[in-house]
């Protein structure tokens, strides 16, 4: 069954925890999606993951776009979410909208996702106007790294844990239908859970949430230029990887691959006349 807005409304009022990931390809996508996850985010963390950037800051509209039309392809029952990127939003309401808009129209996704709380809120409004499903994200935002100073956890002072709480609150009342928190203390977002009916979805944000995203080359150890605390290996896919390249390497140089089951052959009376 197709996951909507309403399937991540449903399963929270049942009480039943949503599963995301990432995902930038087509052969991702469609393996990803045929597992049962609820939602797909193509993430500008791809600036990182896929691009070799340092951070997300450099990831343009066009480069969400056409990873999020690959991953449009390979998607049939997860909620595809395209994330905004830096600069796509920030400079008017009317370029957030139609940013936006580029991601329904032109790379198939469902809703967009993007970074902030109170500062976002008039963006956030004239997007769901125009009937754009919105996901907010609070905490460690990525694209204000310069901001923090870094990728630090979000929300373990008095002030910061307060703001946290009330922007999750006004990204509920901007209309919102979910909220990923990331990075930030286990206990403020159980409280925000609890404050907001909209789904929230954790990435090192504790099991409070109504549910997970992760990067999928983290959680199958694919990526490891940056190793955060949150991740979990779920299963070492580059290990396996790593292993079946060089054996592939040493079959090739040891002339013992391909063989004849994986060549091509003609019939003796063809190559007879050749010589």
């Amino acid at each position: 069954m197709k996951n909507t807005i309403s399937t991540f409304k449903d399963l929270k009022e049942k009480g039943e925890k949503l599963a995301l990931l990432t995902a930038y390809d087509y052969s991702m996508a469609k393996l990803i999606d045929s597992t049962g996850v609820n939602g797909i985010l193509v993430g500008d963390s791809l600036g990182m993951v896929c691009l070799g950037y340092e951070n997300t800051l450099s990831v343009t509209m066009e480069d969400m776009l056409h990873h999020t039309k690959a991953v449009a392809r390979g998607t049939k029952n997860a909620l595809l979410i395209g994330d905004m990127p830096f600069m796509s939003y920030h400079t008017s309401t009317y370029d957030s909208v139609k940013n936006a808009g580029r991601f329904i129209q032109e790379a198939n996704a469902q809703a967009v996702k993007l970074e902030g709380g109170a500062h976002v809120l008039e963006q956030i409004k004239a997007i769901v106007k125009a009937q754009i499903p919105v996901m907010g994200h609070l905490g460690l935002t990525p694209q204000s790294v310069n901001v923090f100073g870094g990728f630090k956890v979000q929300g373990r002072d008095l002030e910061t844990a307060r703001e946290l709480i009330e922007d999750a609150k006004r990204l509920e009342d901007a209309g919102v239908f979910s909220i990923v928190l990331e990075c930030i203390p286990s206990e403020i977002a159980k409280l925000i859970t609890e404050a907001v009916k909209v789904p929230t979805i954790g990435i090192g944000a504790g099991n409070a949430c109504d549910g997970q995203i992760l990067v999928y080359q983290d959680m199958l150890n694919l990526f490891d230029d940056i190793k955060p605390k949150f991740v979990k290996i779920f299963s070492d896919a580059g290990a396996t990887m790593r292993t079946g390249i060089k054996e592939y390497i040493k079959e090739v140089k040891a002339g013992s691959f391909p063989t004849d089951k994986h060549s091509f052959l003609v019939s003796d009376e063809v190559l007879n006349k050749l010589y």
